[in-house]
C-alpha cells in the first residue's frame, strides 16, 4: 500500500481523499487543491483548472510552458504528455506536494523536458535565467487555507510578464475572498498589455489571462480553434470563447 500522507516537517502536510473515482490532493485541511479522476489519470478534472489552458485558443507550438504552484500536477502532466515539442517547468515550495503527486498522481520523473523545481516561486520569476525565456505561464499559488494568491503584488505579476516572450501569455486563478479579485486584476494590468477573465466558475474560482502583447480577437477564428481544441484534446474550448465573448459584452 502506497503511504497516502506526506508530512515532512516545516511545511504543510500532503494527504488524499477519494470520492466516486476522483482522487483529490488536500494541503492538512478540507480545501481540494487538485483532483485526478482514477479512469483517467492524464486527463485535467477540475473545470477550473481546464480553463487554465485557455492560452491554447492564441498559441499552438508553445516551446516552453511553466506553472507556478504544482497542485496535483494535472497541468504538468497534460503539458508535457500533449505538446512534446515543448519544455514544461513547474516550480513548488512544498516537497510534501511533489512527493504525493510523484507516488500518488502519476508525476513522472523529471527528465531533458520536464523539471519539477523545489523551490519558491517568487525567486523562479526573478531568475535571470527565465527572463524572457516562457510561452506560457499558469499561476495556480495557494497555501492550505485558499484565502488567496500567495503572491499577488504588482511586483510579482511585473516579474511573471518579464518572464515571457514577446507574444507570451499568464494565465491565473484567482480565488479566494471577495477583495482579492480586483485588487489582482489591477495589479496584472500594471504588468500586461492586456488582461481578460472568464466568468466564476465552482468554488469561486475565476481565471484570468494576461496578455504580454494584445491580441486582435477574431471570434470567429476563435471558434474554429476551440472546436479543434475539442476535437484534439476533449477540452471544452468552446466555453472559454463564450466566456471571452461575454466579458466583451460587459466591457462596452
Amino acid at each position: 500500500m502506497q503511504k497516502t500522507r506526506f508530512d515532512q516537517p516545516g511545511h504543510p502536510p500532503a494527504t488524499i481523499t477519494e470520492f466516486e473515482g476522483v482522487r483529490s490532493l488536500h494541503l492538512g485541511t478540507s480545501w481540494v487543491q487538485g483532483a485526478m479522476r482514477l479512469s483517467k489519470p492524464d486527463a485535467i478534472e477540475l473545470e477550473y483548472v481546464q480553463m487554465m489552458m485557455m492560452w491554447m485558443l492564441f498559441l499552438q507550438h508553445p516551446r516552453h510552458i511553466a506553472q507556478l504552484g504544482l497542485g496535483s500536477a494535472a497541468l504538468t502532466k497534460f503539458c508535457y504528455a500533449r505538446f512534446p515539442g515543448a519544455r514544461v517547468s513547474a516550480a513548488e515550495l512544498n516537497p510534501n506536494v511533489i512527493a504525493i503527486c510523484e507516488a500518488m498522481f502519476g508525476l513522472p520523473p523529471n527528465d531533458a523536458r520536464l523539471h519539477v523545481h523545489r523551490m519558491d516561486a517568487w525567486d523562479f520569476v526573478n531568475d535571470r535565467a527565465n527572463r524572457g525565456a516562457i510561452d506560457v505561464l499558469q499561476v495556480d499559488l495557494y497555501d492550505e487555507e485558499a484565502r488567496g494568491p500567495v503572491l499577488d503584488t504588482p511586483e510579482f505579476y511585473q516579474a511573471c510578464s518579464d518572464c515571457l516572450t514577446e507574444h507570451g501569455i499568464m494565465t491565473a486563478n484567482v480565488f479566494g475572498e471577495f477583495d482579492n479579485y480586483e485588487r489582482n486584476l489591477q495589479h496584472m494590468e500594471l504588468a500586461f498589455d492586456a488582461v481578460v477573465w472568464l466568468p466564476e466558475v465552482h468554488d469561486a474560482n475565476i481565471v484570468a489571462i494576461g496578455f504580454k502583447t494584445a491580441p486582435v480577437l477574431d471570434f470567429s477564428v476563435l471558434y474554429e480553434r476551440a472546436a479543434a481544441i475539442r476535437k484534439t484534446f476533449n477540452l471544452p474550448a468552446k466555453k472559454w470563447v463564450d466566456g471571452l465573448k461575454e466579458w466583451m459584452l460587459d466591457q462596452q
